[in-house]
């Protein structure tokens, strides 16, 4: 427990969180369809298809799985919250169990760390 973390905080709304994490997962996966279908194999007749237009398909191909990598990323960050949301941890820093800032929850609900864990661990890798 950090020592300026004395006063207690307000309840954490957990059906508004649910409710948001819930409605980013459903906006997400159809992203992640998305990017699915733009990312499938290129295939170019390359008789009829310059070198140059063969390589611009790659690169497409290249940047769609890369934002595919990037958005199953943010699904596992999302469906992590939902489980901390179910098993009674969501809104607690999971390194020193301090109640997390409700701003830095409303901006971001997947965080997991409070400011004070996030300094010092970032002093670490320094």
């Amino acid at each position: 427990m950090h020592a300026d973390n004395k006063t207690p905080t307000e309840a954490i709304d957990l059906t508004y969180f649910r409710n948001r994490i819930s409605l980013d997962l459903i906006k997400l996966n159809q992203a992640i369809e998305e990017s699915r279908q733009a990312s499938s194999t290129v295939e170019l007749d390359q008789s009829s298809v310059g070198r140059l237009s063969r390589m611009d398909a790659m690169q497409q191909q290249a940047m769609a799985q890369s934002m595919m990598e990037r958005l199953q990323l943010q699904k596992r960050k999302l469906e992590a919250a939902l489980a901390r949301i179910d098993s009674g941890g969501f809104g607690l820093c999971c390194a020193c169990g301090d109640d997390l800032e409700r701003q830095r929850l409303h901006a971001d609900p997947c965080i997991l760390f409070c400011l004070p864990c996030v300094e010092e661990r970032s002093e670490e890798l320094r």
